[in-house]
């Protein structure tokens, strides 16, 4: 289309590009309007410790336990959830079904882990998230890292049906804990997600980490 606009009159052209300007700005308004802003309480945040990066709070989870990485790409943080913290088992979860994220990367982490997959501390299970989480036992994970689409839809979905998945003590974490990319003009809504349900579900934030990109990271349990 944008090809062709230059064929319109100067007048005819701003117009056009003022009518598409409002209705994206009205498209954008409808969505923010369907994400909850819940304000979170002191309780929330009174046991929250800022780090710089995620591989130091990676550091500060439990080693050798039940894990889960939710939405693993190309398998770069998995590994590194190995290397520094020496899981039991480590469960991949992804679906690794779009054009992005498609059957060539599930190939690729098949081989990365093929060693680990033998010997039964990798396990791959290739499903949505939200369908995956049915698969698991109450009470089974030490922690989890939820690394998906970063919408505050699918991430309260997550947030709500992997809770029951986890320890008493057990600890949620999660990617993109900011108000989304501005190169790729998306809205997260990992934020919103993440304060709706420590306030309905009574956990708290413990960590929050601090690099200098859109991708910041979060940690929440419940509260003791």
């Amino acid at each position: 289309m944008a090809k062709l606009t230059h064929l319109l009159p100067k007048g005819t052209r701003k117009k056009l590009k003022a009518y598409l300007r409002d209705d994206s700005q009205k498209d954008r308004e409808r969505k923010e309007a369907r994400i909850a802003k819940v304000p979170l309480a002191d309780k929330h945040m009174a046991n929250c410790e800022l780090l710089l990066n995620r591989s130091i709070m990676l550091s500060k989870l439990k080693k050798g336990g039940s894990v889960a990485e939710i939405g693993v790409d190309r398998g770069e943080f998995s590994e590194q959830i190995i290397d520094m913290t020496e899981p039991a088992v480590l469960h991949l979860v992804d679906t690794w079904g779009t054009d992005r994220y498609h059957s060539g990367l599930f190939e690729s982490v098949t081989k990365r882990f093929e060693n680990y997959i033998d010997n039964g501390r990798v396990k791959i299970d290739r499903k949505m998230s939200t369908e995956a989480a049915a698969d698991f036992a109450e009470n089974y994970f030490d922690w989890i890292y939820i690394d998906t689409d970063h919408s505050y839809k699918t991430t309260r979905e997550e947030l709500r049906k992997y809770a029951p998945k986890m320890k008493a003590d057990g600890i949620i974490a999660g990617h993109d804990y900011s108000m989304g990319n501005w190169t790729g003009a998306y809205r997260y809504g990992v934020i919103e997600a993440v304060h709706e349900f420590c306030v309905e579900h009574d956990w708290e934030l413990v960590f929050l980490t601090l690099e200098p990109i859109e991708g910041q990271s979060f940690a929440i349990r419940r509260i003791r």
